[in-house]
């Protein structure tokens, strides 16, 4: 992510815009490709692939969100940047299922222009910033490049490294002069989950492509519907209100510090876990009669858990709501895996029961402390 952290003249910045939700089509494509690709491959290297490919697709994804929300897409100049911005991330996308081969340079070259139009316009705001992260910038988006064209074991190697560069860079600079439009950052970061939320729900639809819609089938296909808007509920169900009032209470010198942490660190786990609760429930479509493999029935109960300890660190970071029962909820929701290898149907249902409990257990009001 871009840290343009230094004699920043931060633009008026509203709701986020139309501009960006379509701009966000792309991550619709993005998170379908990851979840074809980890269902495809549903191994511990398959595992790490789609790691390594969410963690530089991400942090440069939301690199865009801190360049909208500090640089308004109000002239057409703007606008067709992030179009051909938007063009880049496509090729990335396009490029996801054979980024281990053929098209790893797709990959790469989708990546530097992306990176390069990113750090163009921040330099129109921040330029002083921009002076000292350009080459950081460069350097990282020259390594996923180089990666892309190389052969393994260095394309992985490579694209590690770039992971390296970025994850650092916003702690080579100080965030302090970021200023952050909570309304705008918290409701862009909101609107990016239900998207990765929403491939949950298409990949029930990939994975009952072409099968026969029997009883089972649409039973599997209500319980994944339903976990999605357990997930859903589990992230919002109030809480984007307290996450902005929160935002807004940090002191300016450290809400870029927060910031970070809550949306870029956070977030990470939260969408690796849609993309493997979706890449379950793809599989789960398809054994809906009978019962899972070890691998798929990991991956749904899995994907809940990284999504549960990923809402619990952007709590903790921004000191909102329970924590406890997620967490409680997290290891609860391993334990489905034995009943996933005798019923597709029970672990589902077991899972939403989880689920649901959680969220009716937080719903109740605290104990009054005793006199």
């Amino acid at each position: 992510m871009t840290d343009p952290s230094v004699g920043v003249d931060r633009e008026p910045v509203v709701r986020v815009s139309t501009l960006e939700l379509f701009f966000d089509l792309v991550f619709v494509f993005t998170v379908t490709q990851l979840t074809a690709l980890l269902a495809g491959h549903p191994t511990w290297s398959g595992a790490g692939r789609v790691v390594v490919l969410l963690l530089m697709i991400w942090w440069m994804y939301d690199g865009y969100a801190w360049l909208t929300n500090h640089l308004a897409p109000t002239d057409h100049v703007r606008r067709g940047l992030l179009l051909l911005g938007m063009f880049g991330f496509l090729m990335i996308a396009l490029a996801v299922p054979g980024a281990y081969a053929g098209s790893g340079w797709v990959f790469g070259a989708g990546y530097f222009l992306v990176n390069l139009i990113h750090s163009g316009l921040l330099f129109r705001v921040a330029p002083t910033a921009m002076r000292h992260l350009f080459g950081l910038n460069l350097l990282s988006a020259a390594l996923v490049l180089g990666g892309g064209i190389v052969t393994e074991p260095w394309r992985t190697w490579l694209w590690l490294a770039a992971i390296a560069v970025m994850a650092a860079s916003p702690y080579l600079h100080p965030l302090s002069e970021w200023s952050i439009s909570s309304a705008h950052f918290v409701e862009r970061h909101g609107l990016i989950v239900i998207i990765a939320l929403g491939e949950s729900v298409v990949a029930i639809g990939a994975g009952a492509a072409g099968l026969e819609l029997t009883p089972a089938r649409l039973g599997v296909a209500g319980l994944g519907l339903l976990l999605s808007f357990l997930l859903w509920w589990l992230y919002f169900g109030g809480d984007d209100v307290k996450a902005e009032h929160a935002l807004d209470s940090v002191p300016s010198a450290r809400r870029g510090r927060t910031a970070l942490h809550a949306f870029g660190w956070a977030h990470v786990p939260l969408l690796l876990g849609v993309v493997v609760f979706a890449a379950g429930v793809k599989k789960a479509v398809l054994y809906a009669g009978g019962h899972l493999y070890p691998a798929y029935a990991l991956l749904l109960a899995g994907g809940i858990a990284v999504f549960l300890l990923g809402d619990v660190l952007f709590r903790w970071v921004l000191c909102i709501g329970r924590r406890r029962y997620r967490l409680l909820g997290a290891l609860a929701v391993l334990a489905t895996i034995p009943l996933g290898l005798v019923s597709t149907l029970a672990q589902l249902a077991t899972l939403a029961a989880l689920l649901a409990t959680v969220i009716t257990i937080e719903s109740r009001p605290p104990h009054p402390s005793p006199r």
